[in-house]
């Protein structure tokens, strides 16, 4: 009988791909996409290297698709033309109610504000992609935000996303959830005075809070 190890076998074929993500998720959100390597992904994901290199050209390859993958879940909820929203003053506040990723270790904050710093180039496409993120994560909130009858959507959109960016930030640099709950307070007073007094806001069953229904191209339907 040999004395000799038997080599370490790396699991590969069908799942290999998502061990590969999960693994990509778990290191990225520890310790960052420039501190992560393919070496250890590699292990981490129990994959060979080449089982790795034919799912993923590289690690921008890797990183692209890992946050694709985040994309909609981290996004604020946007009901589809037609479709109802109770109560979109809520879903707005809901937005600052966020927990951390991981129960362990410190706060990580946006990953798409971590790969925007690691990865500077903004005509790289994992920049590209968070900036995108980032347009859309507004342009969710000022639906949301003509939904409620704000009078400026776009800017109520806008000044609550830059909120939300600066408490994560805050957040991940003082290792604390408490910017979170300072955020939330500051958006409940921007709400509600962005859509004070207004009558003329969109109800969630496509009219004017004046029972009137709104066409396309009418001015109530962008006020």
């Amino acid at each position: 009988m040999s004395d000799t190890p038997s080599p370490v076998r790396r699991r590969s074929g069908r799942g290999a791909r998502e061990r590969i993500l999960k693994a990509a998720t778990e290191l990225f959100t520890a310790q960052g996409v420039n501190a992560t390597g393919m070496d250890q992904l590699a292990t981490v994901a129990n994959v060979s290297k080449r089982t790795l290199y034919t799912h993923f050209a590289g690690k921008d390859d890797l990183v692209h698709a890992y946050l694709s993958e985040l994309e909609e879940g981290l996004l604020p909820a946007a009901p589809a033309p037609g479709e109802s929203c109770p109560d979109p003053r809520a879903e707005l506040l809901a937005v600052f109610d966020w927990r951390p990723r991981m129960a362990d270790g410190p706060l990580r904050g946006c990953p798409f504000l971590n790969a925007a710093v690691e990865v500077p180039d903004p005509e790289h496409p994992v920049h590209v992609l968070a900036a995108a993120y980032k347009t859309e994560f507004a342009r969710r909130l000022t639906a949301l935000a003509r939904l409620a009858g704000a009078r400026d959507p776009e800017e109520l959109g806008e000044r609550l996303a830059l909120l939300y960016d600066g408490a994560v930030a805050r957040g991940t640099a003082l290792n604390s959830t408490d910017p979170g709950a300072h955020a939330r307070a500051i958006a409940t007073a921007l709400v509600d005075a962005a859509i004070e007094g207004t009558s003329g806001g969109t109800a969630t069953d496509g009219t004017t809070a004046d029972g009137d229904a709104v066409r396309e191209g009418d001015p109530a339907a962008t006020a």
